[in-house]
């Protein structure tokens, strides 16, 4: 019988200490409740870094193709510009008061040359300094959204030291980091294209 009765102390002892773990790991659970918020917080700012990037490298490309394409530009102007110089150089060369009407005809072709290549310079310069604007433009986007880039994976390394040591202040610090980075996608989007 005393074994009976000592045999059920010790039931009700593992009962209850069963209960206090129970009771231990609820209260733990609701205390660090919040850390589902933080694996959540990080999966969303993990989808604006994913945007961010995208929108960075496509920005990124325009920069870069807008300037092989200015380069061009540049460069046939300044094909034109040697052409033009060289009908200028030649014209030169002609008497101006030449009376014979092959002479004024060749003279009229060269004026008509040299003109022709000076619209087709100041179309090419246009369309030069269109393409830099252009670059200029993506090269000012591609900023806003590189650092919002920055801001985000600092954000989710934070977020994710904040799982780790189970520190509040860590996920908030992280928050306002993502919300700079949202701040900076939507300033960079939201400059006027020239």
């Amino acid at each position: 019988m005393a074994d009976l009765q000592s045999e059920l102390i010790e039931l009700k002892q593992f009962i209850a200490d069963l209960k206090a773990d129970r009771v231990a790991a609820k209260e733990k659970e609701q205390r660090e409740s919040w850390t589902k918020y933080v694996s959540l917080s990080v999966v969303i700012i993990a989808v604006f870094a994913g945007i961010d990037a995208q929108w960075a490298g496509k920005y990124g490309g325009m920069s870069q193709m807008s300037q092989a394409l200015a380069s061009d530009e540049w460069n046939y102007y300044q094909a034109q510009s040697l052409k033009q110089h060289l009908f200028e150089v030649t014209r030169r060369q002609i008497p101006k008061n030449a009376t014979d009407p092959e002479v004024q005809q060749q003279q009229k072709e060269y004026e008509a040359k040299i003109a022709d290549y000076e619209k087709r310079k100041a179309d090419s310069k246009a369309k030069a300094e269109k393409l830099e604007a252009k670059r200029d433009y993506a090269g000012k986007v591609g900023a806003k959204l590189g650092l919002g880039l920055s801001c985000f994976s600092i954000s989710i390394a934070m977020a994710s030291i904040c799982m780790m040591s189970k520190k509040k202040p860590l996920w908030f610090i992280a928050m306002a980091l993502a919300a700079f980075g949202v701040a900076q996608m939507i300033m960079g989007k939201s400059l006027p294209m020239p």
